[in-house]
């Protein structure tokens, strides 16, 4: 993730297998992802306003979708509480293909009894997908939730995307 600073203020609308995503950032990073509830995205009737970092991160996303990327290289700035910032650069770390549960972030955060709390920092990613909230479970391998999109199916393609096993 990177540092905050202020510069233009951008939006790009892509294309995807998940439908829809709205890129918002500036000249430095990528500050918010948002895939298609039900077909709609809160910037609707909003003019695209491209950034070279929004178009960047258009074209990371769609190699990802075609299966020849597995990481991201665009920058990413995502402002929460200090422990919402905290769980998000731990997310930052799962790798393409593998996931964790929430109590195991809450150990290797040093919080091993905030498995709610780490779920609550997860659900409120700003940038899914770019910080992989998708990758993580229930200790049981379950879906237990998933705020962008269209909720469970959504995270359920992305993780048959990346070849992870889930119930």
């Amino acid at each position: 993730m990177t540092p905050r600073t202020a510069t233009t203020l951008g939006l790009l609308t892509i294309d995807s297998p998940l439908g829809r995503i709205a890129l918002q950032g500036d000249a430095d990073s990528v500050t918010r992802l948002e895939i298609a509830t039900e077909g709609r995205l809160t910037t609707d009737g909003l003019p695209d306003t491209p950034t070279p970092v929004l178009r960047r991160a258009a074209a990371e996303l769609g190699e990802y979708f075609a299966g020849t990327r597995t990481s991201f290289t665009v920058p990413v700035r995502a402002e929460g509480t200090e422990f919402q910032e905290a769980i998000w650069q731990h997310l930052s770390q799962i790798p393409f293909g593998n996931v964790r549960g929430y109590g195991d972030i809450g150990r290797e955060t040093g919080r091993p009894t905030a498995g709610r709390a780490v779920g609550g920092a997860v659900g409120a990613n700003p940038v899914p997908l770019l910080i992989p909230c998708h990758r993580v479970l229930a200790s049981d391998a379950r879906i237990t939730g998933y705020s962008a999109g269209d909720g469970i199916a959504t995270k359920a393609w992305l993780l048959d995307h990346e070849g992870i096993a889930h119930r």
